[in-house]
């Protein structure tokens, strides 16, 4: 008897990322010792097997489901070509390729994602100006599109280290900082990744006043600005007010005394 013949498949790429709207292509090779044209089906592995294409070399047979019509094609070495894609064509596909004089059949298996790439993320907040102590800061990042979103928080372009005060969201969307330290006056943005693409925000500010300790709000009594000077001597202008005021007076009260002594009522 002679040695049992078989379909062989390769595959370049067992996953394929693919973005909602553009075409994604299955690869696959066959290889077989047979002329004849292969039998090619392709499966969706749901709970249960759907039928994508089948096809007698590249010509597709039997009446294609709705949601695949004018969006599918099998090329001559059996990968399946899809376009444009869908979210609901993400899954597990299996490709099967027979041929008649072949004993056994060629199967493989490719993974393929469907996303929409990630917008340009937003961070907002409600005050960029915080007091340190006493208060909390909450930075919300924010994207208008994309699917399977991660978030990274970034501190001066450097993901955030392990902080008791920092609390991230389950979803890692929203960071709040508690206790707010002046070491926390810097500059924040938010990275938003997906299999197919990532978004960087703009930078965000954060500024952080210190708290003033007891009692620094009140003025010191100085002079003139200079709290090594102690209280300020009298004005000049009425330092010699006072004294030509004082030295008239004297000089007044010389006067009358001389004159009292030399009067000598007439007889």
């Amino acid at each position: 008897a002679g040695a049992a013949l078989a379909v062989n498949i390769t595959s370049a790429a067992p996953l394929v990322r693919g973005t909602a709207g553009k075409a994604a292509l299955l690869s696959v090779r066959y290889s077989s010792a047979s002329a004849d044209k292969p039998v090619v089906k392709w499966q969706l592995k749901r709970d249960k097997a759907v039928t994508v294409a089948q096809a007698i070399g590249t010509d597709i047979i039997g009446t294609l489901r709705p949601g695949y019509r004018d969006r599918l094609r099998i090329l001559e070495n059996g990968s399946l070509l899809i376009s444009p894609l869908l979210l609901a064509d993400e899954g597990t596909y299996e490709v099967e390729v027979s041929i008649t004089d072949d004993t056994f059949t060629g199967e493989k298996t490719i993974n393929l994602t469907v996303d929409i790439p990630v917008s340009k993320p937003h961070v907002a907040v409600a005050s960029s100006t915080v007091l340190e102590l006493s208060e909390l800061v909450t930075l919300n990042c924010s994207h208008a599109n994309g699917t399977k979103a991660r978030y990274t928080w970034l501190k001066d372009g450097r993901p955030l280290g392990n902080d008791s005060r920092l609390l991230l969201s389950p979803d890692r969307k929203v960071l709040t900082i508690t206790r707010v330290l002046m070491a926390d006056d810097d500059v924040y943005s938010c990275l938003v990744e997906n299999p197919i693409s990532q978004g960087r925000s703009g930078p965000l500010k954060l500024t952080v006043y210190r708290k003033r300790a007891a009692g620094a709000g009140r003025p010191m009594a100085t002079c003139g600005g200079d709290p090594t000077a102690g209280r300020c001597p009298p004005r000049a202008g009425r330092s010699s007010l006072y004294v030509i005021l004082s030295t008239g007076g004297i000089f007044l009260l010389v006067t009358l005394v001389t004159v009292c002594a030399c009067w000598k009522p007439s007889k």
